[in-house]
């Protein structure tokens, strides 16, 4: 390793013919950059041997998922949720209403914008008599996003129409963005869909579900907004597991999914006395991950500069691979 640049002003030669004071504010003036310089080395010698600490605030329904594809990368994730998102009774008494069958008459569509408001949704579905859907003669259209379209499974169209599934159109965006949702579903004309989304408890309704019916009715459809659960402020205390990690433990990457789990986690930090700047000073290398494009331009808008954004945002193995890519100096199109 070539000797750093900025060490060959403070040591040479030329110094040691220098009187004992010189020398002491020499060293004065080295410490602090040979300090730097060994963090640096510590932090790329534990991500070589795969000791890398990522932090990450997903909520618990998620969690275990994203904690998994870390560990197997080698990684030794801290878990710090900031934020919970869950049907409550009221959100699933609410959502039942929109589920009769006049209701539903009345629908062309429902667009399910996250993993949750899928689970809301069959959960609602399982005090009501089924199959909901009742005949109609056009096709019924259901769109969700990525890997969510796991859940709208024969179970779950079973319980929606029966055993004709050809009364219904499952379709899946290639960019799996509420956008990217609007954009499949092409012009509405006038015609009724059901957009199950969150309530926000705690924190400010970030931009994207506005942004998501107004993208709808841009393009010629009515969106009939249900709150179908909560994404919810875990507390002032969410944060302490960041707080709390002394001096000596790093924390190589923070991993967010989501806006909310940022401002969250900001709210939480400015309880303890904390703000973004102090924890970018006490991690001077920390790596912040987003996953996918929403969640990186809601973490800008709150003032937390993203560094790695994930090209693959169907499911969290992107935002995985790129932090690991990141860390680990590898090659990667996912910036």
């Amino acid at each position: 390793m070539a000797w750093p640049e900025s060490l060959n002003s403070h040591i040479g030669p030329q110094r040691c013919m220098e009187s004992p004071e010189a020398l002491l504010t020499s060293t004065a003036e080295v410490r602090p950059i040979v300090k730097r310089l060994a963090l640096a080395l510590e932090v790329q010698f534990l991500i070589l041997c795969g000791l890398s600490h990522p932090a990450f605030t997903t909520p618990p329904n998620y969690a275990t998922r994203l904690s998994h594809l870390l560990t197997l990368k080698s990684f030794t994730p801290l878990w710090c949720p900031t934020i919970t998102t869950e049907p409550t009774e009221q959100t699933l008494s609410s959502l039942a209403l929109h589920l009769s069958p006049h209701s539903l008459s009345l629908l062309s569509a429902i667009a399910f914008p996250s993993r949750t408001a899928i689970t809301a949704f069959s959960t609602a579905a399982l005090s009501l008599t089924t199959p909901l859907l009742p005949p109609r003669e056009d096709t019924f259209i259901i769109a969700a996003l990525g890997k969510d379209v796991e859940l709208i499974d024969s179970t779950f169209l079973l319980s929606f129409c029966g055993d004709d599934i050809s009364r219904v159109n499952v379709l899946v965006p290639t960019i799996a963005t509420p956008s990217g949702l609007v954009q499949l579903l092409g012009t509405g004309r006038g015609r009724k869909v059901l957009c199950p989304v969150p309530r926000v408890v705690g924190l400010e309704e970030p931009p994207v579900v506005p942004d998501f019916l107004r993208e709808l009715e841009a393009a010629g459809w009515v969106p009939i907004r249900v709150d179908a659960y909560e994404t919810r402020w875990l507390g002032p205390a969410c944060g302490k597991g960041v707080v709390e990690l002394s001096e000596g433990r790093l924390l190589d990457a923070m991993v967010f999914t989501s806006s909310g789990e940022v401002e969250g986690l900001l709210k939480s930090l400015r309880e303890f006395g904390w703000d973004w700047e102090m924890v970018r000073r006490r991690w001077p290398h920390l790596v912040v991950a987003a996953h996918g494009p929403v969640t990186a331009a809601g973490a800008e808008r709150l003032g937390v500069t993203v560094d790695v954004v994930s090209g693959r945002f169907d499911s969290f193995q992107g935002v995985v691979d790129a932090v690991e890519a990141k860390l680990r100096g590898l090659d990667s199109s996912c910036m």
